[in-house]
């Protein structure tokens, strides 16, 4: 065999190797798991001028039409609330908090009920010391919303995953719960 043929013939499988290691008839069929998983519950009490003593969250900006005590029009589209929520193990907004969870929504959508998250939960209880950070959209007709938890501290130093929002009580515009189930998919 000549070097020229042995050299197409490398080429050939070169090629055929490539193109074959790249294609997947099937799509990206990877299933991970999570290398440590947490549900926590954060209780959302919005100030509304005449809560002060046990509100959690407050207006700090809005349009121009709104104003710092009531939340904007159906959508309250341009509202940002800030917050310093309790963090509970199970639903009940008395049991004893295992951190805090700080942050801000932004209303950022004019037709739709939908909000920009960015948050931290701060946690200091006896299982759990350090920071777990979020960043997302949080469209509210969904039932399961999915965000992105982009880092932590202490025990959760540089953890990466998805924390799947739910919904789990609200009372008109002052009060929500929400079920946060965090699935961590980077462990350190």
């Amino acid at each position: 065999m000549s070097v020229k043929t042995s050299s197409n013939i490398v080429v050939l499988l070169f090629m055929f190797l490539t193109v074959s290691s790249s294609y997947n008839h099937e799509g990206n069929n990877k299933h991970y798991k999570p290398c440590k998983r947490l549900v926590l519950f954060f209780h959302n009490i919005l100030y509304n001028g005449n809560n002060k003593a046990n509100s959690t969250a407050a207006i700090v900006a809005a349009p121009e039409w709104g104003n710092l005590t009531i939340l904007t029009s159906e959508f309250h589209f341009g509202d940002l609330v800030v917050f310093d929520d309790p963090i509970t193990l199970d639903n009940n907004l008395h049991s004893s908090p295992v951190g805090r969870a700080r942050g801000q929504y932004i209303y950022d959508a004019k037709n739709s009920s939908s909000s920009w998250l960015g948050f931290s939960f701060v946690l200091n209880s006896t299982d759990y010391h350090g920071s777990i950070n979020f960043i997302g959209a949080n469209p509210h007709p969904l039932k399961f919303r999915d965000i992105s938890v982009v880092g932590g501290t202490g025990d959760f130093f540089m953890h990466r995953g998805i924390a799947t929002l739910m919904s789990d009580a609200t009372e008109g515009q002052v009060y929500f719960r929400l079920r946060v189930d965090i699935k961590f998919y980077e462990c350190w």
